[in-house]
């Protein structure tokens, strides 16, 4: 039977000293669940894995179940296949995560029923600063490292539409697509 790889971003865990799970507690309950070549990345939540199941939906709702009912915490992640990311990565605008000494990248992950432009049009973008686009569920932000400190993205998590989003930074979700090819070449 074919499996498919997914790569799972966990919202909310070992931030603040909050939600704090074990990388390999992390692991084992999602093996416990059935899946295979579970692969955590740093501590804020990346789980890659294998599945014979193609239904996200039904995916989703096992994982945020067992999660929330293991670690006693209101589980929610946002779910991608590995092609899923590999678009992400792909379809950045063209000077998206190249200048590292003038700007941060992040993307911003939007979980379903929400859409990026209702994510975009929610978000109070600091003129000068942050730049955005749209993506396919996801959105693409950048903003001025020399005034990081007034970006929008620090303020975004008192913001109603953050608990729809979870944002990696851009070396982070490039670094998880190669650990995704791995484990689909394997």
């Amino acid at each position: 039977m074919q499996k498919f790889c997914y790569i799972a971003l966990l919202r909310g865990i070992n931030v603040g000293g909050k939600n704090r799970i074990k990388m390999a507690d992390l692991t084992a309950c999602f093996m416990k669940m059935g899946f295979d070549q579970v692969t955590t990345y740093i501590q804020s939540g990346n789980v890659l894995f294998l599945s014979e199941e193609n239904d996200k939906d039904k995916l989703t709702s096992l994982i945020e179940k067992t999660l929330s009912d293991t670690f006693d915490y209101q589980s929610k992640i946002v779910l991608l296949s590995h092609l899923q990311l590999e678009e992400v990565i792909k379809t950045a605008p063209p000077s998206f995560g190249k200048d590292t000494d003038t700007y941060k990248f992040d993307v911003l992950f939007i979980k379903p029923p929400l859409t990026s432009q209702q994510a975009i049009d929610r978000i109070q973008l600091k003129e000068g600063v942050d730049q955005v686009a749209e993506g396919k569920h996801v959105v693409y932000m950048s903003r001025l490292k020399a005034q990081a400190s007034q970006s929008s993205l620090i303020k975004l998590s008192a913001n109603p539409v953050y608990q729809q989003i979870t944002v990696r930074n851009w070396n982070t979700t490039t670094k998880l697509w190669e650990l995704a090819q791995k484990i689909t070449e394997k």
